[in-house]
């Protein structure tokens, strides 16, 4: 009977037990950490032992979204908190990770030579509400086939099932130099949106951390890359940062680079980045059609394509997406009045380019997750094969531009408005050329978003808070309009709920 029921756990089952073990592994490092912190001999309160820290967040809350879908097990923010295509009516729920990614992690600093040390850190994200590992990606296979009027939510992330997805890399530091790190990483783009969002990239308050567009540099799925070299010091009032991922294959294809220089003057702090990101996806479920062609196994991909194993084998891991390179350029800054005047100006601005890929992807491309593209798009941004050079779209170019403020009234009570909008060129080709409707995707288009949140901490590591957040699109950004999408375009989210940091 043991042995039978091993034999029935295929991969998905082996996959899941090597998740476990490596938990387990991570739990007891972490009963080890613990220990040693409560040991007499140490004063301070950080949960390390011999250069390793356990730390990690919680955070829960409950939420009201006027229109929207049912929640997600999976998908990091739990629910769509701003408007999306299959939003429709009003939605109560748990939502995990509102003001921060609930996480825990283990980071290593080990003493070289001068003031060089070995780093290393590990973070697994997981959704509270359900005790699953965040992943983004299954929200949306999980809707692969559904009719829009019946979707539940189903978001594209960086978080899509990885066992240490928010980060997983090692490398050297030392506080004159910088440090150079390896691995699996929060770019340095995204790092600038959480220092300059007046809402810290909340994925609950925030236009800007709930889409990962802007962290992203035109996609979310790029807010973290693997295979990549991280580089970040502070020279005095100067910053300097950049990021290199390495193609794993032969040219550019699938590789990205960063350069970031900033500066402090007194309260004012202000970093410029630029971002250049070669197949960046946008992934989406499949329809129904797509679904038909993967079930029959027929699989008709153009005669120049072969058909592949990975395309016409598995629903449950396949997904459409639209693959583009991606340049973006991004100044942001914040003002800080000093203690005497307990306020904090946010402000910042980036523009994306959306061209199609250099090297197009072809069905069965693995991506995030080990999930696969089934059905590619390599031409939503220029002429596909046969189609009139009239007709053809042009490039996308996305504007994000974002303020507010934040005023911290106690030493434990801080209350922060924010104002985020986006703006998109027309890139339509042929009878729709220049449109500013919703008669199509490719129309100019805006969307804008305001929220208010008032967050009190109780002790040093727990708070509780409560916010509020409106979102409303228009024209291109709102298509398709129903019956295929957008039934409303604006939608209100109240969020109430505590976190633990430690």
């Amino acid at each position: 009977m043991i042995n039978q029921r091993f034999s029935n756990l295929g991969s998905c089952g082996w996959r899941g037990m090597a998740r476990l073990g490596a938990l387990t592994a991570l739990t007891f490092a972490a009963a080890g950490a613990a220990q040693a912190q409560q040991s007499p001999s140490g004063q301070s309160d950080a949960l390390t032992w011999k250069g390793i820290t356990l730390y990690g967040i919680v955070d829960i809350g409950v939420q009201y979204q006027t229109h929207g879908v049912p929640a997600s097990d999976y998908f990091p923010a739990g629910t769509e908190a701003i408007s999306q295509k299959n939003s429709q009516g009003s939605v109560t729920a748990v939502t995990p990770s509102n003001l921060q990614q609930s996480r825990i992690g283990l980071s290593g600093n080990e003493p070289l030579i001068g003031d060089w040390a070995g780093v290393f850190r590990l973070e697994v994200a997981f959704n509270p509400q359900s005790g699953n590992i965040s992943d983004a990606l299954k929200s949306i296979t999980l809707n692969n086939g559904v009719p829009v009027t019946k979707q539940t939510t189903n978001v594209d992330s960086s978080l899509d099932g990885q066992l240490f997805g928010a980060a997983a890399f090692l490398g050297f530091s030392s506080p004159t130099v910088g440090s150079f790190t390896f691995g699996r990483h929060v770019t340095n783009l995204a790092d600038g949106i959480a220092k300059y969002d007046p809402q810290g990239a909340a994925q609950a308050f925030s236009l800007i951390g709930f889409s990962g567009t802007t962290a992203g540099g035109g996609d979310t799925e790029d807010r973290r890359l693997d295979n990549s070299l991280k580089y970040v010091a502070k020279y005095g009032w100067l910053h300097l940062g950049g990021l290199y991922q390495f193609s794993q294959s032969s040219g550019s294809v699938n590789s990205g680079y960063q350069v970031q220089l900033g500066a402090d003057f007194a309260g004012l702090s202000v970093d410029g980045y630029y971002f250049k990101k070669y197949n960046a996806v946008a992934a989406a479920p499949l329809s129904a059609a797509q679904v038909t062609e993967l079930q029959t196994g027929t699989c008709n991909p153009p005669v120049t394509v072969p058909p592949t194993t990975a395309r016409c084998s598995s629903i449950s891991n396949s997904v459409a997406a639209t693959v583009s390179d991606n340049k973006v350029y991004a100044v942001m800054g914040l003002y800080d009045f000093g203690a005497s005047v307990p306020i904090k100006l946010y402000a910042g601005y980036e523009h994306i380019t959306y061209e199609n890929p250099n090297t197009p992807y072809e069905p069965g491309q693995s991506i995030e997750g080990g999930y696969i593209i089934a059905f590619p798009n390599n031409t939503a941004y220029g002429c596909a094969v046969g189609q009139a050079p009239a007709a053809c779209p042009g490039n996308k170019i996305l504007k994000v531009y974002w303020g507010g403020i934040k005023w911290s009234l106690t030493p434990a009570f801080d209350l922060t408005a924010a104002y985020y909008g986006y703006k998109q060129d027309a890139y339509a080709g042929g009878k729709n050329a220049g449109c500013s409707s919703r008669v199509a995707g490719s129309c100019s288009g805006t969307e804008e978003s305001f929220s208010l949140v008032a967050d009190y901490r109780l002790s040093k590591r727990f708070d509780v808070f409560l916010g509020t957040f409106y979102t409303g699109v228009s024209d291109g950004l709102a298509s398709p309009a129903p019956p295929e999408g957008y039934f409303y375009t604006s939608t209100i989210t109240t969020t109430a709920g505590v976190r633990f940091k430690f």
